[in-house]
């Protein structure tokens, strides 16, 4: 398996930035993550990081080489970020849950398969033209998918993430079979909040991944003047292994079995047993709901 691939984040106007990104892989497999943690709440960017560092550890342990079900290990592997993002909570006595996006995709054998929460994005381009992009999990793409003519809605506002006291919705799409050359682009809503999709589109057609992704990172922070959001784009280019010429490729074929790669910060996490029980997690949920109508009413 081999391919290019090149990420970036800039911090931008913020006081700090919130997004988490990486990847990983075995001999025959890839991991690719990007996490955008959620202003207005607290510790997103511990969410964002407890979120990637969860799916690269349940990737350790599974992919040997390969995931034998990749739609499967993505569904149950941002439940169990979700969860562990819910636990930190609970343990923290925290009034309110550190939230993120997520957006995930596996590349293995000939095809990707993705997953995401939220409104970090994934773009697959191929031959000059937008194959397919990720639908964000807001209201306003919801009205905008309709019939009816959206109203004004802040396009910001989300209907579900991960580390929200209630269950999180996620779509999985795959596999989709690759061509050579075809590139794959995860983003957070810095990048695409201001830039359009065709602008997007244009600058991966043109440009290997190491070109186009600090261009577009800059691109994003100037349109977004002095209050730019974070943003953080991760993209790759799929290549079959008779044609891997990129000078930033990726090469997994003198990788022996059992040995693991990644640019993912590693973290002490448990993921078995009672952590990851449904009854265990709708307690915390329910501790700190309760805490939270404690505190309301002290204020009241």
């Amino acid at each position: 398996m081999k391919f290019s691939v090149f990420q970036v984040s800039r911090q931008g106007g913020r006081k700090k930035n919130e997004d988490r990104m990486g990847y990983c892989y075995t001999r025959e497999s890839g991991l690719f993550l990007l996490a955008d943690g959620m202003g207005g709440h607290p510790e997103g960017e511990v969410a964002a990081q407890l979120a990637l560092q969860t799916i690269a550890a349940l990737y350790q342990k599974e992919a040997r080489p390969v995931i034998d079900n990749t739609a499967e290990f993505l569904s149950s592997a941002l439940m169990a970020a979700h969860h562990q993002i819910i636990r930190y909570a609970s343990e923290k006595g925290m009034l309110d849950t550190p939230r993120t996006t997520l957006v995930a995709v596996i590349l293995q054998g000939l095809g990707a398969t993705w997953a995401h929460c939220g409104d970090s994005r994934l773009y697959v381009v191929r031959d000059g033209e937008l194959l397919t992009r990720t639908r964000d999990h807001s209201y306003l793409e919801q009205q905008s998918a309709g019939a009816s003519r959206p109203a004004r809605i802040n396009r910001n506002i989300l209907f579900t993430c991960l580390g929200s006291p209630t269950k999180p919705v996620f779509d999985v799409t795959g596999p989709v079979v690759l061509q050579q050359g075809d590139k794959l682009l995860l983003c957070s809503d810095g990048l695409w909040g201001t830039l359009s999709d065709d602008e997007i589109v244009h600058q991966m057609s043109s440009k290997s991944v190491s070109e186009a992704v600090p261009d577009l990172v800059e691109n994003a922070l100037r349109a977004g003047g002095a209050q730019s959001d974070n943003v953080t784009a991760l993209a790759m280019e799929w290549e079959t292994p008779d044609a891997f010429e990129s000078t930033r490729g990726v090469s997994t074929d003198s990788i022996m079995d059992g040995v693991f790669a990644s640019t993912i910060q590693a973290g002490v996490l448990d993921t078995e047993g009672d952590d990851l029980d449904e009854a265990t997690i709708e307690r915390s949920i329910a501790e700190i709901n309760a805490a939270i109508r404690r505190s309301a009413a002290r204020k009241t």
